[in-house]
């Protein structure tokens, strides 16, 4: 940190500069935040920006192809039939499972022929908004170290693995690192640039219902943070409202866009079932099902035999309860889907809330890479839903399975570990300095963690992709503290010699 920054010790008179005079006696350094003026992007920033969007898609480039999900099969058509229905008023009877607002947010980079371009326009927004954080903690040679880090995380974290694939996955902490710049660092971002992040918030809490569940709670922390603590903490509501009302218009233009595909009823929009199909998959579901399906009428009961597996058998196998369900059943499913859920935890109470705790457990610990890779159901389908790209992937790497997946899983997870543990031994300095927006930054990510495991682990289903997305948040804060430590010890030291320069013999 700048010694400019530092309050300096109270000598006892006045010296004119950024120290202050008073006693010396029980002197504490403190950090007063830098003021970081915006002066605009210069052409060195801008290079930086576009070098740490390279550095993040060298998976994509060592494949051959941006890395492929079972997911990009549905995200990536449904952009047609959406596009057709808003411009061409050709209406479909089916336009996707996903969020529509992504897939045609990105339909006119990729015209089902490339996927290059969806990756290019996610890298760059993702380096973007780790430029701004970087810049708002490191306002000293922010370019270099910016690039270092890019280096670093994209080679030793799960950074570069998520911003490779044709999915939303990376906006999420992208939208959560958004909100740290919008509430905490408010002072180092331009008006343009925080007009850019609000774009960015909305287009990724649209993009994906899990985005919004967490950035939901965010809302509320945030809300709670401001009211029972300082006052200087009390402005921090007028961001958390802005971010409610970006909540708001994302819902609202998926509410519009499902209305105009789907009508006035929205029951004919596709939906999972996912809350029923953890519940009889984690097993308590099927033992209420197995006691009371000869004195209750539920749905499911008519599937008894189906109802073995966990729960992407139950929803995706031929011989699941879903898949083998007609059209009219699926539909009675979906509508006891909460109310069987909230039998079941009457039921079973400690029973239920165990799983919960064990599901939740394994989902925050599990982020390798391993489950990122679904190679054998994209080459099983590509062929019929994305012809132009079918080729490509059968020359690539994961079609092959030739990526290093556990190779860097396991630098990952020693790399997740040690970030932890220097964050720990850094807990002393954080408290005696307690800088506000690295604490604003680990606040935003600590809370992110476990928000993330719970919603994905608890109300869809246990896969190390979800924890995965997120996980290099912490290498990420590692980092920050790491050097914004070593700017405080420069301080320090620059503020020792003002003391022996005043006061000889000290």
């Amino acid at each position: 940190m700048p010694t400019s920054t530092l309050i300096a010790p109270q000598l006892g008179h006045t010296h004119k500069g950024p120290y202050r005079a008073g006693p010396l006696r029980g002197f504490t350094p403190k950090v007063r935040e830098p003021l970081n003026p915006v002066n605009g992007w210069s052409l060195l920033d801008l290079i930086a920006v576009f070098l740490g969007a390279l550095f993040m898609a060298w998976p994509a480039f060592y494949n051959g192809l941006p890395l492929m999900y079972p997911d990009i099969l549905d995200y990536v058509p449904a952009g047609r039939r959406v596009a057709e229905a808003l411009f061409r008023h050709r209406m479909s009877s089916f336009y996707g499972l996903h969020s529509l607002i992504y897939s045609v947010g990105i339909y006119p980079l990729h015209w089902e022929t490339t996927v290059w371009p969806v990756i290019a326009l996610q890298c760059l927004l993702t380096s973007f908004v780790l430029f701004l954080v970087v810049r708002s903690l490191v306002p000293q040679k922010t370019t270099s170290r910016f690039l270092v880090l890019m280096l670093l995380l994209s080679l030793f974290s799960s950074l570069s693995w998520f911003a490779s694939f044709a999915t939303p996955d990376i906006l999420g902490p992208v939208l959560y690192l958004c909100i740290y710049l919008l509430v905490f660092a408010r002072e180092t971002i331009s008006r343009i640039e925080r007009y850019i992040l609000y774009l960015i918030s909305w287009w990724a809490i649209a993009s994906s219902f899990t985005h919004l569940q967490v950035v939901i709670c965010l809302c509320f922390l945030l809300a709670s943070l401001a009211i029972f603590h300082s006052n200087s903490l009390r402005k921090k509501l007028i961001p958390a409202a802005e971010l409610a009302g970006i909540i708001l218009l994302a819902l609202g233009a998926q509410t519009a866009m499902d209305t105009f595909l789907y009508g006035r009823s929205l029951d004919n929009a596709p939906r999972y079932p996912f809350l029923t199909a953890r519940l009889v998959g984690d097993g308590v579901g099927r033992q209420y099902l197995v006691s009371h399906c000869g004195e209750t009428n539920w749905e499911i009961c008519r599937y008894e035999d189906h109802l073995s597996g966990n729960a992407k058998d139950f929803l995706w196998k031929s011989s699941g309860v879903w898949m083998s369900a007609p059209r009219d059943s699926q539909e009675r499913i979906l509508r006891q889907n909460l109310p069987l859920a909230i039998a079941i935890l009457r039921t079973y109470p400690i029973e239920q809330l165990e799983q919960f705790a064990g599901d939740f457990w394994i989902q925050l610990k599990s982020f390798d890479l391993d489950a990122s890779e679904r190679h054998l159901v994209i080459e099983h389908s590509i062929g019929k839903t994305l012809p132009r790209l079918q080729s490509p992937f059968l020359e690539s790497r994961q079609a092959h399975d030739q990526l290093p997946r556990h190779f860097f899983s396991s630098i990952e997870y020693c790399v997740v570990i040690g970030s932890m543990l220097g964050i720990a031994t850094l807990l002393p300095w954080l408290w005696r300095w307690r800088p506000t927006r690295l604490l604003g930054l680990g606040f935003v990510i600590i809370s992110t963690l476990p928000l993330n495991a719970l919603f994905t682990g608890e109300l869809y289903m246990l896969e190390n992709r979800f924890q995965g997305r997120v996980i290099w948040l912490v290498p990420l804060l590692a980092a920050m503290c790491a050097w914004n430590w070593q700017a405080s010890r420069s301080a320090e030291a620059h503020s020792g010699e003002r003391i022996r320069q005043f006061w000889p013999g000290r």
